[in-house]
C-alpha cells in the first residue's frame, strides 16, 4: 500500500508517498480502505519529533481516516453496522496517512450519509476532541458563556456548533476578520481579532463573564482567563502554542473566582475510554450531521502527493476549519 513517510524532525517538503506492507489485524479490529484523512497539529508536532505515537500505535502520521471498511478481524461477525464495503469514519492513534489502516471496531463511526469521504475525514478528531472537553470532561450547560480561543481552528469550529446545540453565548479569537467570519458563519456570537484587540478588555467592556473557556495558547493566557471567568467557571487547555510555562499565576484570583482549571489530551487515551467517548458521541451528535445542525468544515483538499502543501498551509496558520487529503 502507498503511505506518507517521514523521518523524526524532517520538514514538510521531505514528506513524500512510498509502499508499506498492509496492516496487520489484530483481535476486534478493521481494516479500513482509506478514501480521505484529515490533517492535525498533531501530525505536525509528531513529524518534528516533539510528539511520539503511543506505545501500541502505527509510526505512520495520521489521527483520523474516512473510507471503507474492507476487511474484519476473524473475532468479529458483521452486522447491520459492521461489514465489508460500509462506508465510515474513524478515530486513529496512528496510521491515517495511508491507503488502508487497522483500528478497532469500536472507534469507528458510520459516515453520514449525505458526506462525501473528504467531509467525513474531518469530522472524528476535531469533533471527538470538542465533545470530550465541553459534554464528557466538562458538563457544559445549556445557555452558558463560552470563550472558544482559536476559534478558526478545526476544534474551535466544532466547539462553537457543540456550543450552540445547547443554546450557549459563544465568543471567540481569531488572527483576522476573515477568520472571525468563518466562525460567526458556523455559530459565534461575536468575535475579537486577538492581533488588534486584548480580548480581555473587551469582554470587560462588554461585561462578558466567561462560565467555560478552551484554551490552546497556554502561557500568559492562563491568568488573563482568570481575569474574564466567571465564579465557579472552568478554564480547559487543549495545548500549549504560547509556551509551556505560566508566568506570575495569582492563586488569589483563583480562589476568589474557585475557578476549575483541567488539561485534556485524546491520542494517549486508554482503547476503552476512547470507546466510551466514541458511544457517547454517536448518540448525541451523529444525527446532526444530516440535519445540518453540525457542519464539517474543510479548508482546503488536497491529493495525497501535496501532503507537503497541507502541512505547510497549518505551519503558516492560513487555514480556517480543516485540511483534508484523499487518495
Amino acid at each position: 500500500m502507498q503511505y506518507i513517510a517521514h523521518t523524526k524532525g524532517c520538514q514538510a517538503e521531505q514528506l513524500k508517498v512510498q509502499q508499506t506492507i498492509l496492516p496487520i489485524l489484530q483481535s476486534g479490529q478493521v481494516l479500513i480502505k482509506v478514501a480521505a484523512f484529515g490533517i492535525n497539529r498533531a501530525d505536525l508536532l509528531q513529524r518534528q519529533g516533539l510528539y511520539p505515537a503511543p506505545q501500541g500505535d502505527s509510526e505512520i502520521l495520521g489521527l483520523e481516516v474516512a473510507g471503507i471498511i474492507s476487511a474484519l478481524a476473524d473475532d468479529l461477525s458483521p452486522s447491520t453496522t459492521l461489514f465489508i464495503g460500509a462506508s465510515v469514519m474513524a478515530l486513529v492513534g496512528g496510521g491515517g496517512y495511508a491507503e488502508y489502516v487497522a483500528v478497532d471496531h469500536r472507534h469507528i463511526l458510520p459516515q453520514p450519509t449525505t458526506y462525501k469521504a473528504n467531509e467525513a475525514a474531518a469530522i472524528p478528531e476535531v469533533f471527538l476532541t470538542a465533545y470530550q472537553c465541553m459534554w464528557f470532561e466538562y458538563q457544559l450547560h445549556a445557555r452558558a458563556k463560552v470563550l472558544i480561543h482559536a476559534g478558526a481552528s478545526g476544534v474551535g469550529l466544532a466547539a462553537i456548533q457543540l456550543a450552540k446545540l445547547l443554546d450557549c453565548e459563544v465568543v471567540v479569537t481569531a488572527s483576522s476578520a476573515e477568520k472571525l467570519a468563518v466562525c460567526a458563519e458556523y455559530g459565534a456570537d461575536w468575535g475579537i481579532n486577538y492581533r488588534d484587540e486584548d480580548f480581555v478588555e473587551i469582554c470587560k467592556a462588554r461585561e462578558f463573564k466567561a462560565d467555560f473557556i478552551l484554551d490552546f495558547v497556554g502561557a500568559d493566557y492562563l491568568g488573563r482567563n482568570l481575569q474574564i471567568l466567571a465564579i465557579d467557571g472552568c478554564i480547559m487547555h487543549l495545548a500549549m502554542l504560547g509556551g509551556r510555562m505560566v508566568p506570575l499565576l495569582d492563586m488569589a484570583l483563583m480562589l476568589a473566582k474557585r475557578a476549575t482549571l483541567k488539561a485534556s489530551t485524546l491520542r494517549s487515551r486508554t482503547v476503552d475510554y476512547k470507546s466510551q467517548l466514541i458511544a457517547a458521541f454517536h448518540k448525541d451528535c451523529l444525527a446532526h450531521f444530516v440535519t445540518g445542525k453540525l457542519r464539517a468544515v474543510v479548508d482546503k483538499v488536497y491529493p495525497a502527493s501535496d501532503i507537503s502543501a497541507a502541512h505547510l498551509r497549518m505551519e503558516a496558520n492560513n487555514n480556517a476549519g480543516k485540511l483534508v487529503c484523499y487518495w
